[in-house]
């Protein structure tokens, strides 16, 4: 829910690909409706839990890593409105390119003009066009000017109802785990895609910061309406 009066801001998964030449056509799932709530866990490392003939090689307050961190969120896709405003592309395929746009976010990928050639190769029988493996893009969770996070999807799954007459879902509810990537997990690399990560990781962490000192200046405030004990 936004306060009222203030400019909406939606959320939105980028996920950008290394072009031929600099950055290739980016996937961006703009968020129709932004989520009412995100469920986001953060799991410290436990010492604890190290294996128990290392236990005392390293002290109690000890962090060799920064929590885990993940999300879990909601999205509403519909038609309704596009199609109230005669928008082809919805009274044709409903919601279905915004679904197919998020499932990529799950696959490994080569970009989206690399991943359509691909395909129209294999489907025309190119027994030369090998399939390989690449990596999973990078995926930015944006929520907000505050919070712009790396992270990969860890979990997907998808409810359709009503559809158009050639069975394309005009409405749907996708829920979705994401996982922070941490700077540690880009220390084999260092492309510009995983500079951006780190620095969006970085830039996050940075406005944490500043709003931990916030809530320290305002304690002060708090704490001077106190009556004396």
């Amino acid at each position: 829910m936004s306060l009222p009066g203030a400019p909406l801001r939606k959320g939105a998964l980028v996920q950008i690909f290394e072009g031929v030449v600099g950055l290739g056509l980016p996937n961006i799932v703009l968020f129709q409706y932004n989520p009412e709530k995100i469920s986001h866990t953060i799991t410290p490392w436990n010492p604890a839990e190290v294996d128990q003939t290392q236990r005392g090689a390293q002290a109690p307050t000890v962090q060799p890593f920064n929590p885990k961190q993940s999300f879990s969120i909601s999205l509403e896709l519909d038609a309704s409105d596009e199609m109230a405003e005669d928008s082809k592309i919805a009274v044709r395929w409903g919601v279905a390119d915004r679904l197919a746009a998020l499932k990529k976010l799950t696959y490994a990928s080569e970009g989206l003009l690399g991943d359509l050639l691909r395909s129209a190769k294999l489907l025309a029988g190119d027994v030369q066009c090998k399939v390989e493996r690449p990596n999973v893009p990078v995926i930015l969770f944006v929520w907000g000017p505050g919070r712009v996070l790396p992270v990969r999807v860890t979990s997907f799954s998808v409810e359709e109802k009503w559809y158009t007459p050639t069975l394309f879902p005009l409405h749907a509810t996708v829920s979705l785990g994401l996982e922070v990537l941490t700077p540690d997990m880009f220390k084999c690399k260092a492309s510009f895609i995983e500079q951006i990560a780190i620095a969006t990781y970085e830039y996050t962490q940075l406005i944490d910061d500043v709003m931990a000192i916030v809530n320290a200046v305002q304690n002060v405030t708090r704490f001077s309406g106190l009556p004396p004990l």
